[in-house]
């Protein structure tokens, strides 16, 4: 066993030769194992265990035998004590994740206080095939086929090419104890069903079950690396910055895979995204919403909007100075007219004397009116922005500025009004610039 999770750590690229690593250890024979295979490998290990107060009795009784298997060993040992339950209840989330949270972070600060250059956790095969199986059974992409991964980050899994039989054949060879956890017999937990109900059916079927979906998570990683490479490319093709055109994606292979990888990573689950691919030929208006996201159909493209940045907004502009918003800044001088406006849709030069002070910046709104400059007459801002060809997203972010009688001076980054602007009798003028993000 020693000598296949050498050759896995080589292949994987798990660890170098003598690095320190954080082993956590629960006292179960997987990660007594890990421990032992680790230091027989020249490892320098430091141990880590984590009592989150759940089992009564049986969390202390496994302290102990951690506490006694370190010694033995001379191996550094961190104990960290939890009030699971306390913290599970505070954050509102279930024991489990609780629990899975305290230990990841712990790890973490460990490992930056102490130098380890890894995190080395005691999955192994049959842990495998069970995430394989979980996943399969609440639905999934291909990156949940390939199971657990052996490197996350820091986080490494040297046990994944051996099964929890070769473990224990080990232990027995070594000699060495190893508690349980009474826990893992019960079956009121998905993953201990799969363990204890659904495994060994198959087994029956394959007695090298494990063995096998190993195999195939293999297969399946190595072909995720492809996949991956043809969505990116894909998502290159079809998308600029948070528009998506339709012709485009629709013209891909399998439109609903992009839609999936573009979408998914922002909380759009599979029947918002299926709902996405039917409104590809709908009139446009149509939105989604995730939690954080939006997605308008707008014509013949798909916009990603971040839902806090259409926060309203509505400001006092003043007349020295700046002012944040979500996709630019506003900034302000007041200063002699030189006799020449610039005429650039980013600069409004708006004549001191013709506008009733303070101005305010805003979102425009239905029904604003304004009368452009270089144009005759009044004009709706929301026409004035479709014949420019704006989208429904860039509508609905459309800023104006207003002056105290509530009329529009400026259209921000487009054009300004007629009304106010500066001509051979301007003296003094407001310089307002929109510097774009």
């Amino acid at each position: 066993m020693v000598h296949k999770v050498a050759k896995f750590i080589r292949q994987k690229r798990l660890l170098n030769d003598g690095e320190k690593v954080l082993v956590t250890i629960s006292g179960g024979a997987d990660s007594v194992a890990l421990l032992l295979v680790l230091q027989k490998l020249g490892y320098a290990c430091i141990a880590v265990h984590c009592n989150f107060h759940l089992r009564g009795e049986e969390s202390l009784r496994d302290e102990n035998f951690v506490r006694e298997l370190c010694k033995r060993r001379s191996v550094e040992l961190i104990v960290t004590h939890f009030d699971t339950k306390k913290y599970a209840k505070e954050n509102g989330i279930s024991i489990e994740m609780a629990a899975r949270r305290q230990r990841y972070e712990t790890f973490e600060e460990l490992r930056k206080k102490t130098g380890a250059t890894a995190i080395a956790v005691a999955h192994h095969r049959d842990d495998n095939a069970e995430t394989m199986l979980l996943n399969l059974i609440r639905g999934t992409g291909i990156k949940g086929l390939h199971g657990i991964q052996a490197r996350n980050g820091y986080i490494v899994r040297p046990l994944l090419c051996v099964g929890r039989n070769d473990i224990i054949e080990y232990l027995e060879w070594r000699g060495e104890s190893y508690v349980t956890d009474s826990t893992n017999l019960e079956t009121d937990f998905t993953r201990n069903k799969i363990r204890l109900q659904i495994l060994p059916l198959l087994q029956e079927i394959n007695p090298s079950v494990a063995e096998s979906l190993a195999e195939s998570a293999r297969r399946v990683e190595e072909a995720e690396k492809i996949y991956t490479r043809a969505i990116e490319a894909g998502i290159a093709r079809v998308k600029k910055n948070d528009i998506i055109e339709i012709p485009l994606l629709k013209k891909e292979p399998s439109p609903g895979a992009l839609l999936h990888e573009i979408l998914r990573p922002l909380g759009f689950n599979s029947t918002h995204i299926d709902n996405i691919a039917e409104s590809l030929d709908a009139e446009s208006g149509r939105t989604f919403e995730s939690n954080s996201h939006r997605v308008t159909k707008d014509r013949s493209t798909l916009i990603i909007s971040r839902k806090e940045e259409e926060t309203p907004i509505e400001a006092t502009l003043p007349e020295e100075g700046t002012i944040e918003t979500p996709h630019g800044t506003i900034v302000c001088e007041t200063k002699e007219f030189c006799g020449t406006a610039e005429r650039v849709k980013e600069v409004a030069t708006i004549d001191y004397d013709k506008v009733t002070l303070p101005l305010t910046l805003r979102h425009s709104r239905n029904g604003d009116r304004f009368h452009p400059f270089g144009m005759q007459g009044c004009k709706l801002v929301s026409d004035y922005l479709t014949d420019r060809k704006k989208s429904l997203v860039e509508k609905q972010r459309q800023l104006v500025v207003t002056d105290s009688t509530g009329s529009i001076v400026w259209l921000v980054g487009e054009r300004g009004s007629a009304t106010c602007a500066a001509d051979g009798k301007t003296k003094k003028i407001l310089r307002i610039e929109w510097r774009r993000k």
